[in-house]
């Protein structure tokens, strides 16, 4: 199929997930209608994150949770062109218990 068939049934996006060592961000070509949770799934992250679990993951696009609230679940997210989709990781501490803790070191 040509570039030109390939725009027209695909569209371009990325998915990415970091740790604090080491990022890897995955450009793809999906079908058009294409959600998050399956771009993840055909994006392979898991084969280079072995430890990343496939169901269940925490993630968004351009820093905007689909969480249910504000946007659509992962599942219920329908791509567009150039969608970032990024796999969040749980906090190594709590914010709240971070701070609190800095105050008890400074004092």
């Amino acid at each position: 199929m040509g570039e030109a068939g390939r725009e027209a049934e695909n569209i371009r996006i990325e998915v990415a997930f970091a740790l604090p060592d080491r990022q890897e961000i995955i450009e793809l070509w999906v079908r058009k209608g294409c959600t998050a949770k399956e771009a993840i799934k055909n994006s392979a992250i898991h084969e280079k994150f072995p430890e990343l679990p496939l169901d269940g993951l925490a993630c968004g696009i351009f820093s905007r949770p689909l969480n249910g609230k504000e946007m659509p679940l992962p599942a219920d997210y329908v791509l567009e062109e150039n969608d970032r989709v990024e796999i969040y990781r749980a906090l190594e501490k709590d914010p709240k218990q971070a701070r609190l803790d800095r105050i008890r070191n400074k004092k």
